[in-house]
């Protein structure tokens, strides 16, 4: 479990986010929803380290963490799927996938064939050069990638944004079985409402930087939530 409490964090003199309280839980996604420019990035970037964090606490399975760097926070068992994906355009599939095992021991160092399993393009893709790919293609590889670390917490942000309606789809199933087969938390950015409602077990909703409304999934109303994300 993942736990956050009194989150905020600053660019220079501005404050982005402002006391944000979440939990993700083992065997469930929580989305986080909200217009563009409420801190949805921003918060997952507190998250996983890649933006240092002002001030509050955060706990992954009972372990208080302190405002550590990215690199250590992937060790600790947080992968992240940034927005833009951040893929290496110039090293092929099989290169890109291999840089995922800096956080592991050298005898974990191989691709598990679970990871061909979820994304079959990747694996008749293997010799490509990343920038060589379509943007659907590039997501699922920075989804592989972010598996091959083994995670204890998956960080999504907006993985359909520009991809084509049927990859959305296979991602969206792959989003289900990792949820389902219960060895990780999943937490959602996404702007996509059918997509994001279909997926989630518990909604966080940002506006200005602050939670305005958060529960589990049977707890809140679709048209609260819809409400909550429009402008």
């Amino acid at each position: 479990m993942l736990d956050l409490n009194d989150i905020t964090l600053h660019y220079g003199h501005s404050q982005i986010l402002k006391g944000i309280s979440l939990q993700a839980v083992v065997g469930e996604v929580t989305c986080v929803m909200g217009c563009n420019g409420v801190g949805k990035t921003s918060l997952m970037k507190a998250i996983t380290g890649t933006h240092a964090r002002s001030g509050g606490s955060v706990q992954l399975n009972g372990e208080t963490l302190g405002v550590l760097p990215a690199h250590a926070l992937a060790q600790k068992g947080i992968a992240y799927v940034p927005q833009g994906r951040d893929i290496f355009p110039l090293l092929t599939v099989k290169e890109n996938l291999e840089t995922g095992f800096a956080c592991l021991p050298a005898s974990e160092h191989f691709i598990p064939d679970h990871i061909f399993e979820l994304f079959p393009v990747l694996k008749e893709m293997i010799a490509r050069r990343g920038g060589d790919l379509s943007g659907g293609q590039q997501q699922q590889l920075a989804i592989a990638r972010a598996l091959i670390s083994r995670p204890k917490l998956l960080v999504l942000d907006e993985p359909t944004e520009g991809i084509q309606p049927n990859i959305i789809t296979q991602i969206g199933e792959v989003i289900k079985l990792l949820r389902d087969q219960g060895e990780m938390a999943i937490i959602l950015v996404e702007q996509y409402f059918d997509f994001a409602y279909a997926l989630a077990d518990r909604f966080v909703v940002l506006r200005r930087g602050e939670v305005v409304l958060a529960g589990q999934k049977g707890d809140v109303a679709r048209e609260a939530l819809l409400e909550g994300v429009s402008v």
